[in-house]
């Protein structure tokens, strides 16, 4: 719903970015009864790092969203109840368990294409609820005739779009937690390489996330998303070089294929069956956590969500499903302050700074110490680190896999965001 601001029209709710993060969160105002707009900069929904594993944390998002039979039906042969970490410098592999010990009986972590689940969180939108080719160009805020505070968002093509509340949702380089204040992500030292594999007649690999570690902080690995598509990736140190090479698919592929000379035939032959189309190189940033729990994460009726709040490296593999647990968070606090939206935002920052904060910690250790495990130093303290990760991941309380991100409530029809002053 929209309203009139003198001759000014002023929308409810305006998401910039048409990201995970974005999507969900325009999902799950929707479910409490409030429309949005979403501002997407592409002339399409963009499917960056080509797929992802969404693990339990997230499913229950998806269910809040009423979208996890869309996504489960598609992936359900590709339960990963299963994985293998190999150490190529001591020739250690482990096997371990991504089910048992999970205190919930219908754990879920699967492979999906990020594409289809933008496509899925979209479906679920109002016709015309993104308004592509619209990038931000400033921000600015001014109050109404009715003294509430109006967020003016001006676009590159000259047009000018007021809400009352905006959410920003696009990535990692964010306008909007710009304008916040937040501090800019920082770089982890490491750069990832994302592809997918196709094999039209089956790839016949056992359904299972394979890792494989080097030194000087080299990690890959692969996961099937069905039967014949593999995701894999390579986590490597930056170089100056990186940039240039992201510009061509070919010199990515190449690059991989050079650092990754000492991997099992398995992985090569699978980076070498590339979709080169598939190929993305990019840095891996981060935001402090410190800066993640002390900054300022919204002002007024101005917030961020998903990568725009909280970057953070992919050991962990919580970007993500993360943003789909503040979807649904941001909404229920909102829906919770229908008289004082202001304070339902603040509410919604206090409740995921602090374990966004832990996320993005855990992961960067962990990438860190990665790297140290074939040196028999810290080789027991990587190990200590890892098992602790794990075990928190499955079984603590508070832990990834077992938060719970709470549920939505359609709201009363008289709702209006413009009831707060």
């Amino acid at each position: 719903m929209e309203f009139e601001n003198g001759e000014k029209m002023v929308h409810e709710v305006v998401i910039v970015g048409a990201g995970i993060a974005g999507l969900a969160a325009a999902l799950a105002l929707k479910r409490v009864g409030i429309k949005s707009l979403v501002l997407e900069r592409s002339s399409e929904l963009r499917a960056t790092g080509t797929a992802l594993v969404i693990l339990h944390n997230a499913w229950r998002a998806l269910e809040v969203l009423g979208v996890a039979d869309k996504l489960d039906k598609p992936y359900q042969d590709f339960q990963l109840a299963t994985g293998s970490i190999t150490n190529l410098v001591t020739g250690v592999r482990q096997e371990f368990s991504m089910i048992s010990g999970s205190t919930s009986g219908k754990t879920r972590m699967r492979p999906i294409h990020r594409k289809f689940l933008l496509e899925t969180l979209a479906a679920e939108l109002p016709p015309e609820s993104i308004r592509f080719m619209s990038k931000l160009s400033s921000i600015k805020t001014e109050v109404s005739k009715d003294s509430f505070s109006v967020t003016v968002l001006e676009m590159e093509d000259g047009s000018v779009i007021r809400a009352k509340v905006v959410i920003g949702c696009e990535g990692v380089h964010s306008a909007v937690a710009k304008w916040l204040g937040l501090a800019a992500p920082i770089s982890s030292g490491r750069s990832a390489v994302r592809g997918v594999s196709i094999y039209p007649e089956g790839h016949g690999f056992k359904k299972q996330h394979n890792q494989y570690f080097m030194g000087n902080g080299i990690k890959g690995g692969f996961v099937p998303i069905s039967n014949t598509e593999i995701y894999w990736y390579l986590n490597k140190k930056s170089n100056p070089q990186d940039q240039e090479i992201a510009r061509e698919a070919k010199m990515i592929k190449w690059e991989v294929l050079k650092t990754a000379k000492d991997f099992p035939l398995e992985y090569r032959q699978v980076v070498s069956n590339c979709d080169l189309s598939s190929l993305t190189l990019a840095p891996l940033l981060f935001r402090v956590p410190w800066n993640i729990v002390l900054g300022p994460s919204h002002y007024g009726g101005v917030t961020v969500a998903g990568d725009a709040f909280h970057p953070m490296t992919p050991d962990l593999g919580q970007g993500g499903c993360s943003a789909l647990e503040d979807a649904v968070v941001l909404a229920r606090n909102i829906a919770n302050t229908p008289n004082n939206v202001n304070l339902g935002i603040e509410n919604y920052v206090k409740e995921r700074r602090w374990r966004a904060a832990r996320l993005v910690g855990a992961s960067y250790l962990s990438g860190v110490l990665e790297p140290w495990q074939s040196r028999r130093m810290l080789s027991r303290m990587w190990e200590s680190f890892r098992q602790y990760a794990f075990n928190w991941l499955l079984h603590s309380k508070y832990g990834t896999l077992n938060y719970d991100c709470g549920t939505l409530t359609t709201a009363d029809e008289s709702f209006a965001l413009n009831k707060d002053k």
